[in-house]
């Protein structure tokens, strides 16, 4: 049985809590967490990280390319319908 807090619209839009700005890479690599005793290595987190960040970095760049070549096919596209709808009228 689903409660009313399933039913309602989720908080999260694209796996980022609504009104936040997206991870930086920066962000991710100046990360620092509280260590306890008997607690994880702290290099071998900071690497993690490191990790993390550059996968991003590397993932925002792609996705930037792609929203560049996403308009650039649009506006091609926009051209050839004008030329095709230009070209049907005057046969």
């Amino acid at each position: 049985m689903a409660s009313r807090r399933d039913e309602r619209r989720p908080t999260v839009d694209a796996g980022r809590p609504r009104n936040r700005p997206p991870l930086r890479p920066w962000q991710i690599r100046d990360r620092c967490f509280n260590v306890r005793r008997h607690g994880l290595d702290p290099v071998e987190i900071r690497a993690f990280l490191h990790q993390v960040a550059d996968e991003l970095a590397v993932a925002q760049t792609a996705l930037v390319a792609v929203q560049e070549e996403n308009v650039r096919i649009k506006n091609a596209l926009r051209a050839w319908q004008s030329a095709q709808s230009t070209n049907t009228r005057y046969r």
